[in-house]
């Protein structure tokens, strides 16, 4: 393999694991303008689950955190609409494959947005990108890497690359010249020569190409979108851990054979999540969708907040009690940040600038935190360290309207990283119900999310005008009507807190 000279860079100050060296080495932006990388995006054959979107947050903090150093990101997201599991359920169900993943690539996307995820600069279904496959085939053909079997699918000659396990570090001394898997689940824990293209097979979606009818394999599509949209050398490749072998060797290999470059400079993988201390799975009763949390009363905001509590490498539990904590731990941060907005605080006219320092020490231990492999959990824990110290200041009435003025500077960002501050839960849950009534699943959904969200329950507005209502009719000493609203309010779910900056409401 021939050496490439990457141009001159610009450093983000930020450190992250390299999957590929086992070692954690400063990202940058090969082209010192914006950061090239690319991410394994959801097969769309099922509604997302919460460890998918584990992976997604985290590599939306990533490049989060990139802006928030002043460099660019050009994000490369794939969307895989064509595969086994798409081709047999789509059967199942009676329709084509465009109508029936088309469906969960919405989903996928309309979920992505409650998690406040954000959008990549390019999305790449593989439907749409077939010619580009067969491109690539055809260059690893006239190598001798690619090959063709007698019903006409072509396979990745794994004996042809030696560097094949340098990704995933696996012992692979025994490959097997020409033993093949043509399977496009990825659960194999052997490595044989990989079909590249398959051929077509009676009442499946194929493709009339130079290579003949069919559809490609899975590994083909990341390799060809990711050259096509982002070169045939760029900076980062980011996943879950369960996609580094086979998946991203088989693409190392097939992109490397094929160009006699290296394929992606970093590599960035994010740990599968546990559930209640179990592997996720359907067999255990604890498999999740986001849409199943929202209609059991669960906030898309803690949802995102507790899956981002643990730091990408490490494993994270999901439990119900993190569920709850996280749930506080958010309203906690919205309730500080309406304190401080609302708040009436003197000029400065002290020299102490003791929380001046407690500000200015949060938010370099927050930023150092995620330049650090973006360490999650310290960047939250630096964030409450503020707010414990400002809430005390401003109890003994010591906080300043320059003090005031930082800590809402800090919060702002926080929330670039973390984005829970605003509050949409209530719109995202009701926005869930009314898909789990269109879609016939309202039985799926807990009665207090009905009582609360459902056709009768009170919106935001609703609640502003009594809410409104009440504090006329304290003013008027009618304390009969203030507590018939308080009453009717709590039965509603809705909380009611007065304070001297005014009354402030939550929903349960």
């Amino acid at each position: 393999m021939r050496t490439i000279f990457w141009k001159e860079t610009v450093a983000l100050s930020l450190e992250l694991f390299n999957t590929l060296t086992g070692k954690i080495e400063p990202l940058y932006a090969s082209d010192g303008v914006a950061l090239r990388f690319y991410c394994c995006g959801p097969t769309v054959y099922d509604f997302g689950h919460i460890g998918n979107f584990r992976t997604f947050l985290h590599v939306d903090v990533l490049r989060r955190v990139i802006k928030l150093h002043g460099i660019g990101v050009h994000h490369v997201m794939n969307v895989t609409d064509v595969d086994d599991k798409i081709i047999r359920n789509a059967g199942l169900a009676g329709k084509s494959i465009g109508d029936f993943s088309r469906k969960f690539e919405q989903a996928f996307f309309e979920d992505m947005a409650a998690l406040n995820v954000e959008y990549p600069e390019q999305v790449a279904r593989a439907t749409e990108n077939i010619p580009d496959m067969v491109s690539l085939i055809q260059r690893l053909a006239a190598e001798d890497i690619a090959y063709q079997t007698e019903d006409g699918s072509w396979y990745f000659r794994i004996a042809r690359f030696p560097e094949y396990g340098k990704l995933s570090k696996k012992d692979l001394d025994g490959i097997e010249d020409g033993a093949r898997i043509d399977s496009d689940d990825y659960d194999k824990d052997s490595a044989r020569d990989f079909a590249l293209w398959k051929a077509v097979k009676p009442g499946e979606t194929s493709w009339d190409t130079p290579l003949g009818a069919g559809r490609p394999g899975w590994h083909i599509e990341c390799s060809a979108m990711a050259m096509k949209y982002l070169g045939d050398s760029f900076d980062l490749h980011a996943g879950g851990e369960d996609l580094m072998f086979p998946h991203h060797e088989n693409e190392i290999a097939q992109s490397e054979s094929a160009t006699h470059v290296p394929f992606a400079r970093h590599w960035f993988h994010v740990r599968f999540l546990l559930v209640e201390g179990k592997k996720m799975s359907k067999s255990e009763g604890n498999f999740y969708t986001l849409r199943d949390l929202l209609l059991r009363g669960h906030r898309a905001s803690a949802i995102r907040f507790l899956l981002l509590s643990v730091p990408y490498r490490h494993q994270l539990n999901f439990t119900f009690d993190g569920l709850t904590e996280s749930t506080n731990a958010v309203e906690r941060l919205r309730t500080f940040h309406q304190r401080i907005i609302t708040g009436n605080w003197p000029a400065s006219s002290s020299l102490d600038d003791t929380i001046a320092t407690v500000i200015r020490t949060g938010d370099q231990l927050f930023t150092a935190a995620l330049a650090n492999d973006l360490n999650t959990a310290e960047a939250r824990a630096a964030i409450f360290d503020v707010l414990r110290a400002v809430n005390a200041a401003a109890d003994r009435n010591q906080l300043t309207q320059q003090d005031a003025d930082a800590t809402l500077a800090l919060l702002a960002k926080f929330d670039t990283i973390f984005a829970v501050l605003e509050d949409r839960d209530a719109e995202l849950t009701r926005t869930a119900l009314a898909w789990a009534e269109a879609e016939g699943r309202l039985d799926e959904t807990s009665p207090e999310v009905l009582a609360k969200f459902g056709a009768a329950s009170l919106s935001d507005a609703d609640i502003d005008a009594l809410v409104a209502e009440r504090t006329k009719a304290k003013q008027q000493r009618n304390f009969a009507r203030a507590d018939a609203i308080r009453n009717e309010l709590v039965e509603k779910g809705i909380l009611l807190e007065d304070s001297k900056d005014g009354v402030r409401w939550k929903r349960k």
